[in-house]
């Protein structure tokens, strides 16, 4: 089985077509077409199927594709990080942050990395619950900077501590939920929930901390401005990070609800897959990284 072949098919089916497919990868439509059936016959399945809009995978396909997306990517990874390892430091990496990374650390860390480093791309992509990292495991995100979830297998996973925070009841400055003063009094308020399901996440985990059952899903979201625009409303509860409470984005509108028990603490690392070796990009991102931590634990302290 060819490389060749396969990141053709990841290409023909990722755009939907053989033509945009072949052009991309500097090859005529036939050859590609070729390319393709070779493939299908070797396998002994059909891989593709025409559409009114192009090609799209057959259930066969789709798992073929999948793993050769896969095997693409690891070698990419390979190639970048054997020029890092010989001083080349140009690539990319994708950043998993949650909010409260996004607001006090990834501004600084990023700003002294790229000008360090300005042949490596970061993609930030915000996540507002870490604790499946799922993304991590598959490979589409190289780093997490998160709340670092309990139990997390080390065999899989590595985490460096960058700061503790305390998740904390948030509502809009007016709404009468920010008078209660216990999370029984919340029980019914419309909680938003932050993580894909709604199933888990922060603000279940505070109630079963305090041996109440979780308040029912009000909403569901994965945007920090979702979040902070719901809580606008005045309508909404949820959980904020507590040094983000002080941020100016929330400050002028929210406010901690005085409840008597005390928050979800949380210890925000960055988190990364075991690997028999760290990438040097990775490295040298999380090394920005504890800087900006530090950095932001002075100002702080002043």
């Amino acid at each position: 089985m060819k490389l060749a072949a396969l990141q053709a098919l990841v290409l023909a089916v990722e755009l939907g077509s053989v033509r945009s497919a072949a052009r991309q990868l500097g090859l005529s439509q036939p050859a590609l077409s070729k390319m393709l059936r070779e493939l299908e016959l070797e396998l002994g399945a059909p891989l593709l199927v025409r559409t009114h809009q192009g090609v799209a995978p057959t259930a066969q396909g789709r798992v073929l594709h999948e793993h050769a997306r896969r095997v693409s990517k690891e070698l990419i990874d390979a190639t970048q990080r054997i020029h890092q390892m010989g001083g080349q430091m140009q690539g990319e990496l994708n950043v998993g942050a949650v909010p409260l990374a996004i607001m006090l650390l990834i501004p600084e860390a990023l700003r002294s990395f790229c000008r360090e480093f300005p042949g490596i791309k970061l993609r930030v992509h915000e996540e507002m619950h870490v604790a499946q990292l799922q993304q991590l495991r598959t490979g589409a995100l190289d780093i997490v900077v998160g709340g670092i979830p309990q139990g997390l297998a080390n065999g899989e996973f590595l985490s460096e501590a960058l700061l503790d925070t305390e998740m904390v009841v948030a509502a809009e400055r007016g709404s009468p939920w920010a008078r209660a003063r216990s999370l029984a009094e919340l029980r019914e308020a419309r909680w938003i929930y932050t993580n894909a399901l709604g199933d888990t996440g922060y603000a279940r985990a505070l109630f079963e901390q305090h041996g109440l059952a979780p308040p029912p899903v009000g909403a569901v979201v994965n945007s920090t401005l979702t979040l902070l625009s719901l809580l606008s409303t005045g309508d909404f509860v949820g959980l904020m990070p507590e040094q983000a409470m002080s941020h100016r984005f929330a400050r002028e509108f929210l406010c901690r609800v005085p409840v008597a028990e005390a928050g979800l603490a949380l210890r925000v690392g960055a988190i990364i897959r075991n690997a028999s070796s760290v990438a040097p990009a990775v490295q040298h991102l999380i090394s920005h990284l504890h800087q900006a931590a530090r950095r932001h634990a002075q100002a702080s302290a002043r």
